[in-house]
């Protein structure tokens, strides 16, 4: 029989919101038993810092010197995620193993890299628990994508709950993926912008870091044509898979909009990206399973449903806890390095072979 240990997983996603953590029981396979978890804000410090860093990593050359702004970051991401996880072990009774996604700064595949901050050795040493992170660095060394890493952890939730399938699973984070499970296939690419461009326009027109239910989109009017300009970009034609850096897009097609229509736009050009990636699957899914902080805006979801005409329903309509998934997903994975078994496959990140990584540390 198979190992099962208690895992903790930690996503610190790309919209700079906080630390998602989750206790999953699983042996990295067949297995996944979720228990609790919880999120963590950041402060507003954390995510100055966090966007300092993000600004700072397009400064400096592949292999160079590392700033002090981004190594200060690192350690403060990491000190948080510490907290989070003693947070998460007064509701249980211990944990085996910590999966570390950190904090992903630069997502540049073609050029063989991508670059997530977070130090796990400095984690292990503050929790006491072991602590697998860095998974993304050998897939896109091996000329991956380095992204979605979820789909294999998507397909065992969809195996155990029975989902009619074709299934799609969404995540609405900073950037959008999506998952298309049909019995042994799984395929999965990101679509284009999440939350991120939203919150980044939140933020700097009306200081808030989200637009809290979509209720300020919804006072605003999309603009067709700044839209139309987002979405004629090469990138939704290109076949899967295909990943982003959160930056990749900009915002310079609705610069000068209103503040309301631009977070309006903002929003429709996220939910047009996710319904083009239906150009992608083999055939037409029966229903799309939401999770990640997008689920939570009224105004994305009620596009959505528009866009896609099926149904789109949140995560936790089948069970599934919405805001944990990811970090559910970054155990499973750390499970999944501990006993050297793929974490990417060739129609998930494009790697020409199923492909392990991680790296562990001891506490």
């Amino acid at each position: 029989m198979a190992e099962i240990l208690k895992v903790i997983g930690l996503m610190s996603g790309t919209s700079l919101d906080g630390v998602d953590a989750a206790l999953l029981e699983t042996d990295g396979q067949e297995f996944v038993r979720p228990g609790p978890s919880l999120t963590m804000p950041y402060s507003d410090a954390m995510r100055a810092r966090l966007r300092d860093a993000l600004d700072a990593a397009r400064t400096v050359p592949q292999g160079g010197p590392v700033p002090e702004s981004i190594r200060e970051a690192g350690r403060h991401l990491t000190e948080a995620h510490a907290k989070a996880v003693q947070a998460l072990l007064e509701q249980t009774d211990g944990a085996d193993l910590i999966g570390f996604h950190g904090q992903t700064i630069l997502h540049r595949p073609d050029q063989r890299w991508t670059w997530q901050i977070g130090d796990g050795a400095l984690l292990a040493r503050l929790t006491g628990i072991d602590v697998i992170n860095d998974f993304r660095r050998a897939d896109v060394a091996a000329g991956g994508q380095g992204a979605p890493l979820m789909p294999l952890y998507h397909a065992a939730r969809a195996r155990l709950s029975g989902l009619p399938q074709p299934l799609v699973v969404v995540n609405i984070g900073g950037v959008a993926q999506v998952t298309y499970i049909s019995g042994d296939m799984v395929l999965a690419f990101d679509t284009g912008p999440g939350n991120a461009p939203i919150d980044d326009w939140m933020q700097r027109h009306t200081g808030r870091p989200v637009d809290q239910d979509g209720a300020f989109a919804a006072t605003g009017t999309v603009d067709e044509a700044a839209l139309g300009k987002m979405l004629d970009n090469d990138f939704f034609a290109r076949r899967p898979p295909k990943s982003l850096d959160r930056m990749d897009f900009g915002m310079a097609a609705v610069e000068g909009l209103a503040p309301a229509d631009g977070a309006a736009t903002l929003t429709a050009f996220t939910v047009a990206a996710l319904a083009l990636a239906r150009e992608h699957f083999p055939q037409d899914a029966q229903s799309w399973v939401v999770s990640g902080g997008g689920r939570h805006n009224g105004t994305l979801m009620k596009m959505l449903k528009v866009r896609v005409n099926v149904q789109a329903i949140k995560a936790e309509d089948v069970s599934w806890d919405g805001d944990a998934l990811e970090a559910e997903g970054f155990a499973y994975l750390a499970m999944r390095a501990k006993m050297g078994l793929p974490l990417s496959l060739p129609m998930t990140t494009g790697v020409a072979q199923p492909m392990t990584g991680g790296r562990y540390w001891k506490a």
